[in-house]
């Protein structure tokens, strides 16, 4: 028997969706495409590098949102540079940023330097909702909980799983599972990274993802498309 899920529909699931083009080769005209795309599914956001902010948010023209990253993709940038960086995002008329923390910090367990990082980013963009992607295929399940934490004392307003670029994967239910469970509501949870069909997306929203940060938007709504196998689904 199925039962009735919160994203049953293309425009519900959509609507939870940073529509994302972060490849390093991407022009402008990608970009504009990117968010007419975006604004035909109806998307939440488009996310973009920071190059394109300012364009983004032209040809955005207010039918959907933007956001950017910093420090990406390997957060081992000073945080001084990543607190720039975010501010500057703004400026150019960023709506959300998704900074990348010192995963090496992580794996040190110093947990307090983690904190400290996401704490100068988010006094940068204080009026702007932070994301903190912890790259969660790199870490131990003690080390998500611990960095769900940091991020949370530190200001930030959602924990997302992953870059999308680590040799160790995106987003499990697992990950977003735990992330969801360690902040229990009080910030958003973005899962990231190879969720590339509605199963996969269907999986990490049931673990307690509230974001979905994809590049295959079109391809995951199309799963709705198929009727039979939507009907007898349980979610």
């Amino acid at each position: 028997m199925s039962t009735v899920h919160a994203y049953d529909t293309p425009a519900a699931l959509a609507g939870i969706v940073d529509h994302t083009l972060l490849k390093p080769e991407a022009t402008a005209a990608d970009v504009t495409a990117l968010i007419e795309e975006g604004a035909a599914l109806g998307v939440f956001s488009v996310c973009v590098s920071p190059t394109f902010v300012a364009h983004a948010k032209e040809v955005a023209a207010g039918r959907v949102k933007v956001a950017t990253v910093c420090g990406f993709p390997s957060g081992k940038h000073l945080s001084e540079v990543k607190a720039a960086e975010a501010a500057a995002a703004i400026r150019d008329g960023a709506d959300e940023v998704d900074m990348v923390i010192d995963i090496g910090k992580a794996k040190e367990g110093d947990f307090a330097a983690v904190q400290a990082d996401v704490a100068a980013v988010k006094a940068s963009v204080p009026n702007n909702v932070l994301k903190v992607i912890i790259e969660s295929g790199a870490l131990t399940d003690e080390e998500i909980v611990q960095c769900s934490k940091a991020a949370e004392a530190a200001g930030a307003d959602f924990v997302k799983t992953s870059t999308g670029f680590h040799p160790t994967g995106g987003a499990t239910p697992h990950a977003v599972e735990l992330m969801a469970g360690t902040v229990e509501g009080r910030l958003g949870v973005k899962a990231s990274g190879g969720v590339r069909s509605l199963p996969d997306a269907i999986a990490v929203i049931d673990a307690g993802a509230t974001r979905l940060g994809l590049s295959g938007t079109a391809a995951v709504l199309a799963g709705f498309t198929n009727t039979e196998s939507t009907a007898s689904a349980d979610y």
